[in-house]
């Protein structure tokens, strides 16, 4: 006779204070896919993925994100436009008010856990309003198998309420969305919002501030692969830099596409179960094994279909953040279990619209630091309201909006993880060249791959500086030569055509650069500040 405790059919959610029973608990996903149908929130693509709109929000609101400051957080979170505090006495009466609005609803349930590496494991219940929100969630958390489940017991909890609005005046937020991390009860918050990446960005922000304090653990806004002899390549990029495109590689099995932790064990493990991928402009010639996910199980955010079901990826009239999350066995070659060795390259991806960064360069130990805290991309033109010429964006260790602790903090552990494992640091420039965006083309993708390729098979002279020139105005190594690439893309000045127009616009960013890191010099060392560009525009 077979005593063994069966897997829950169902969960009871009293102790959260929902005492009714119309709750469905760890649907499988072409359960929740038929119920968005049937109740006619959501679509079916031609390919067999699940289409819907998140609603008002296209995307994260960082001005609605707030940590709760209690005994835990007041001394150590880096408090200020980032970390923006909230009261727990405001929390706890924002929480009730959720609470009771959702009593009335029916409710998708999941119990799933983040990190891949079991010593670091959180354990997640997701309390969902909506059916393709707990579908986001089968995606894109770690799935229990029904023997873990037996024993589940979650640590900390997702309550997402969409449809619940709080008044501002009385709530405390700024204004009806909201998400709010409290580390004292364990929870994360959201409310009045659709947007499924909130859900994840709670459970990562949670994670930054966890594993540096309790596990000595660098997390990381990153993806990353692992070639045929074990080498793995960690990829930092704010969104739109190309961290799950470059990533994503036939030739190489992806750990992860966005968020990872590095231990002291000498491995880099996964936070995730999937992967939550832009797809502006896709194509199955540019990015074929994303194309390919695009099936039966994926969640398309906010993208437009046809009469027939078909997705017009150049379509940004709903937003310019389009977006699908799939379980990540639907990409075929990936690292099982979702963990690699200590990295070999390390590169960090930068969109400059500005177009005079070089398309890769070599990076030493000072400047791969003081890259990371500036944390530097571009926003272009009619990406927001009133941008109407390149501007430049910094965001600390290339995920400021997820760190809560000071940027040097993790800076530091980035370093000395660096130095101890020997690793190679590489800026790659996905952005413009040939000029400035409006004037210049986008780095070919062929191109990035190409350079990419050469760092890893060993194609660059990494330690022959006679193949390198040194940049003159950000001091950086730009190789010469790089297999598969033109020799004169190697050089923005030369894609130019125009050396004073050139050397203007790159004086400009390096005086962007030098006045964002003022806030970060009482921070760093003095190498690091020289890691810096070091020469000012007048």
């Amino acid at each position: 006779m077979n005593n063994s405790k069966k897997r829950p059919e169902s969960v009871s959610l009293t102790s959260y204070g929902i005492t009714h029973s119309n709750i469905h608990y760890q649907l499988s996903p072409s359960q929740l896919h038929e119920i968005t149908l049937e109740k006619e929130i959501g679509k079916e693509a031609a390919s067999g993925a699940l289409a819907i709109h998140t609603g008002e929000f296209t995307g994260r609101s960082p001005k609605d994100r707030f940590i709760v400051k209690d005994a835990i957080t007041t001394d150590n979170v880096w408090w200020g436009d980032i970390n923006i505090p909230f009261g727990p006495a405001k929390f706890d009466t924002l929480h009730d008010k959720v609470i009771a609005y959702l009593n009335k609803k029916e409710l998708y349930v999941r119990d799933c856990y983040a990190c891949a590496d079991h010593n670091y494991r959180m354990d997640i219940r997701v309390i969902n309003e909506y059916p393709w929100s707990n579908l986001f969630a089968y995606n894109m958390f770690i799935r229990p198998t029904d023997e873990e489940l037996k024993h589940f017991e979650p640590e900390w909890t997702v309550i997402n309420a969409p449809g619940f609005k709080a008044d501002p005046e009385v709530d405390g937020t700024r204004q009806h969305n909201f998400a709010i991390l409290n580390f004292t009860r364990k929870i994360v918050l959201i409310g009045g919002t659709g947007y499924t990446g909130e859900i994840k960005k709670g459970i990562f922000s949670a994670l930054n501030f966890i594993l540096p304090f309790e596990k000595n653990t660098l997390p990381m806004h990153c993806s990353a692969n692992v070639g045929e002899t074990g080498e793995t390549a960690i990829f930092f990029g704010l969104s739109g830099t190309g961290k799950t495109t470059l990533s994503t590689d036939a030739s190489r099995k992806l750990i992860g596409d966005d968020e990872h932790g590095w231990n002291n064990e000498n491995a880099v493990f996964n936070f995730e179960g999937g992967c939550y991928a832009k797809v502006i402009n896709l194509s199955e010639e540019n990015e074929p094994e994303i194309f390919g996910a695009i099936k039966k199980g994926a969640l398309l955010e906010n993208v437009v279909l046809d009469e027939y079901g078909n997705v017009d990826y150049a379509d940004t009239s709903i937003t310019q953040n389009t977006r699908v999350s799939y379980p990540i066995y639907h990409i075929e070659n990936v690292q099982r279990p979702s963990i690699g060795k200590n990295p070999k390259n390390i590169f960090f991806l930068t969109a400059d619209a500005f177009g005079v960064l070089p398309p890769i360069s070599k990076l030493t130990p000072a400047q791969a630091a003081f890259h990371f805290i500036s944390g530097y991309t571009a926003k272009v033109a009619g990406t927001e309201a009133g941008v109407v010429e390149p501007i430049p964006s910094f965001s600390a260790c290339f995920g400021a909006p997820f760190m809560p602790l000071h940027p040097a903090k993790y800076a530091e552990m980035l370093n000395r993880k660096m130095k101890n494992a020997g690793v190679n640091v590489w800026l790659v420039n996905t952005g413009w060249t040939g000029g400035p965006y409006g004037v210049g083309t986008r780095m070919k993708l062929k191109y990035t791959r190409a350079m990419i390729n050469a760092v890893l098979n060993g194609d660059l002279g990494l330690y022959d500086y006679d193949h390198y020139h040194i940049h003159s105005v950000f001091g950086v190594a730009q190789p010469r030569e790089c297999p598969g690439v033109p020799t004169s893309v190697l050089s923005p000045r030369t894609t130019w055509n125009d050396d004073e127009a050139y050397y203007t616009a790159a004086f400009k960013l390096t005086n962007a650069f030098r006045e964002n890191f003022k806030k970060f010099e009482a921070f760093a060392s003095e190498e690091i500040r020289r890691g810096g560009p070091q020469r000012y525009a007048f």
